[in-house]
């Protein structure tokens, strides 16, 4: 194993006093990312903790927390009495630690590393239920929404005499100023690299799934989804006239084997995750089987379509970065958005992708939405700016961690005898196993005559599989526990 002394931190790790993350989340996600890139190798020996904190100028404290976080996170090793190494197996791309340059580590990739269909047509100038409580399939709480704040902005917007430039046809990319402010606050918390010429603003995810897969797949494509997956996404992906081909999933996520074999015996357009957390299952992509995808990806030439409709609440450590923050290939699609952070019908989404990518979704989301709203992006916009939308992520997040841990205590003194679950590391919904001989469609059928609805695509019963998709977010604690005393009382009457 290599010496520390080799390793040049100082142009590894460049801190940024002005930036609102805190330094030892800098200094974790600057040294994920060169682990990443290859620059810090398998088996490379780490500082210690006071002579890395020496070499970058920051207390020996910080430096302590930002290996707890690598730690936590699965990319390095502490081995008592020998040090601290890294443990990634599979870098995107090997480097020397002696020779590389610094802008590798924050490049973002100018243009695709795959091909794809230009148009030149297009060039020119894009389940209810009347009961009281519900279980969703992952929603928040829109009574928990900074709307006070978003609508004194709002009517900020509307008030000023320069808003004429936003009631009129302008970026179909989305209001400029949000793309700005959208950029950096995925900068910071998901450890890009983009400016606004590598977003495009859509009405939420399932609008940045079709556009995708409009301009990416042609009939007869194959694309690898989860066993389970997001219906909705299978559903576009077959009416772009796709195949889908489902790979396991497990306790890490998606099988990369399985991926793998699939890429030896066939041609693989995509592959569509939703790595925080996979749905329906709640499980978290690890950050060995990330790298991993990344490099088949490369290797043989698929598109990986990144749903991160679930990465900005965590409750046991920070999230594993996304595959979009190492992808040094140009191979990569990100779609998010604001619907589960704020309110669902908000519709604030986005897509993520290299500068040509862009231009090109830009003309299939012009024939269906010209341009999204300008009004309400620039307030969005402004809110991020201020650090309104931070803060309310942060207080939501505390109240949806208080209400998951209630949720899986009742369940766990309730209902023990008849589900089984594990506790999901954030998100908004707990995956639950339950018996076989209990029939959920006739639980569910039961719960909504006691006023509490269990929608059907919450439900999944097969011959090998009986689960349940209980979304707690849009709950709060009373309503938990009135909904847990009806499941209850309905499960000893089968």
């Amino acid at each position: 194993m290599s010496s520390p002394v080799e390793i040049p931190f100082q142009s590894i790790v460049v801190i940024d006093r002005q930036n609102q993350t805190a330094v030892y989340l800098q200094i974790a996600r600057q040294m994920i990312n060169a682990i990443q890139r290859g620059v810090l190798y398998t088996g490379a020996r780490l500082p210690g903790t006071r002579a890395l904190a020496e070499t970058l100028g920051v207390h020996r404290k910080t430096v302590v927390a930002a290996y707890n976080e690598l730690d936590a996170q699965g990319w390095i090793i502490l081995l008592p009495n020998k040090g601290t190494f890294v443990t990634q197996k599979t870098p995107v791309n090997a480097g020397s630690p002696l020779q590389f340059n610094a802008d590798d580590l924050v490049r973002y990739p100018q243009k695709t590393g795959f091909a794809f269909e230009e148009s030149m047509l297009l060039d020119r100038p894009v389940s209810v239920s009347k009961a009281e409580l519900e279980f969703t399939d992952g929603l928040p709480d829109v009574r928990l929404a900074p709307m006070d704040k978003l609508a004194k902005a709002y009517a900020s917007v509307l008030r000023r005499g320069n808003n004429r430039k936003l009631l009129t046809y302008s970026h179909v990319e989305g209001n400029a100023f949000f793309r700005a402010k959208l950029a950096e606050y995925l900068n910071n918390t998901r450890g890009l690299h983009i400016g606004k010429e590598n977003v495009i603003t859509t009405r939420g995810i399932q609008m940045g799934i079709y556009l995708a897969s409009m301009l990416l797949l042609k009939k007869g494509d194959s694309v690898i989804v989860g066993d389970l997956s997001y219906y909705v996404a299978n559903m576009i992906f077959q009416q772009a006239g796709a195949n889908i081909s489902a790979v396991p999933v497990d306790a890490h996520g998606i099988s990369v084997d399985a991926v793998r074999k699939l890429c030896e015996t066939k041609r693989i357009r995509m592959l569509y995750i939703t790595p925080h957390h996979h749905y329906p299952t709640t499980v978290t992509l690890s950050a060995e089987r990330r790298m991993e995808l990344l490099n088949l990806s490369v290797q043989y030439g698929f598109i990986i379509l990144e749903d991160d409709h679930d990465y900005d609440f965590h409750y046991n450590s920070s999230p594993v970065l996304p595959l979009a923050s190492a992808d040094g290939a140009g191979m990569v699609v990100y779609i998010g958005s604001f619907c589960k952070a704020l309110a669902p019908g908000l519709r604030s989404g986005y897509i993520v992708a290299p500068q040509n990518l862009i231009g090109e979704l830009a003309k299939f989301r012009r024939i269906i939405d010209r341009q999204g709203d300008l009004m309400m992006e620039q307030a969005l916009g402004e809110l991020l700016d201020e650090g309104e939308i931070q803060r309310h992520i942060k207080k939501a997040q505390k109240a949806y961690h208080q209400r998951r841990d209630l949720l899986e205590q009742l369940l766990q003194t309730q209902c023990n005898d008849y589900l089984s679950f594990k506790s999901p590391p954030g998100g908004l919904a707990i995956w639950t196993e339950w018996r076989k001989d209990i029939n959920l469609m006739r639980v569910s059928k039961a719960c909504l005559k006691q006023n509490l609805h269990l929608p059907q695509t919450l439900l999944f019963q097969t011959g090998q599989l009986s689960a349940m998709r209980l979304g707690f977010g849009n709950l709060d604690e009373n309503e938990i526990r009135q909904a847990v005393e009806i499941l209850h009382g309905v499960l000893e009457k089968q």
